[in-house]
């Protein structure tokens, strides 16, 4: 009877955090629609700069000269995008690997029992990929096939509705964003810093968000670009594909190399533009 109470009210509390019905609140929520026409003010006239996965102002990397890495999975929702790959986050406990979560919005919607577990699990960090996985554009450029977010009013949403989202459910605003395929304009970019959130991207792209790419190629994608600091991105929303035995293969190995995995929080990152 617990047990039905208990799954009763998680799915009550999963329904209002539904990414349709939070956002009309929000709209309706007079905090945030100050902070969403003080934005919109600020940038209604402002060009979009560089598109790209690394633009100014966009973190890349730890810095550091010691032997640390730190391992990105982003869980991206979506038709196509909204498994979850619980081997991988087993593996990761069971080795006290600890990573940076980058969760959207509608995975959230899809996975809300397991999104509770994997904020209430100190060696992970939950940081926010946006509300409905779009890349991030004030004028509606896509990528690969991902229409972006389409106004400045629009990439606020995807922003900051998530970052409230997760706060609402687990108590912690995200620091960091990452947006959908790392791609992001630089008014976006200072749109993120205005509201205390930092754009994050990769230093080294492991490949396994191609579908089904061999192990032995995610394997050597990290390996032969790792290098003190690094930022991996990888996914955690495919269990089909071949990540979770990648990652088999390559903990050992950096080990031996002298690696050490950390998370985000608690490190200055930095660009290179």
């Amino acid at each position: 009877m617990l047990t039905a109470e208990i799954n009763q009210a998680l799915a009550q509390e999963a329904g209002s955090f539904i990414n349709q019905r939070y956002l009309y609140r929000l709209h309706n929520d007079s905090t945030y629609i100050r902070s969403k026409r003080k934005i919109i003010a600020e940038f209604q006239h402002a060009r979009p700069g560089r598109w790209g996965e690394f633009v100014p102002g966009v973190r890349e990397s730890i810095k550091t000269t010691q032997k640390y890495i730190a391992f990105t999975f982003d869980a991206c929702g979506g038709e196509k995008g909204s498994g979850f790959d619980k081997d991988l986050i087993n593996f990761l406990e069971k080795e006290q690997i600890p990573a940076t979560l980058f969760i959207t919005g509608k995975w959230i919607d899809a996975h809300f029992a397991d999104f509770k577990n994997l904020s209430s699990d100190t060696l992970f960090e939950i940081e926010n990929h946006g509300l409905n996985h779009k890349p991030c554009s004030i004028n509606g450029r896509s990528q690969y096939g991902i229409q972006g977010t389409q106004s400045v009013s629009e990439a606020f949403d995807e922003i900051e509705a998530n970052a409230r989202k997760i706060e609402a459910i687990t108590g912690h605003r995200p620091r960091y964003y990452r947006s959908a395929t790392a791609f992001i304009d630089e008014a976006s970019v200072r749109m993120a810093q205005k509201l205390g959130i930092t754009p994050i991207s990769f230093q080294v792209l492991s490949g396994d968000a191609v579908p089904h790419t061999p192990t032995s190629v995610i394997e050597n994608n990290v390996l032969r670009t790792v290098k003190p600091g690094a930022l991996i991105i990888m996914h955690l929303n495919h269990p089909e594909w071949n990540t979770c035995e990648a990652m088999q293969n390559l903990v050992p190995k950096l080990r031996k190399m002298g690696y050490h995995f950390v998370r985000l929080n608690g490190f200055e990152l930095q660009s290179y533009l």
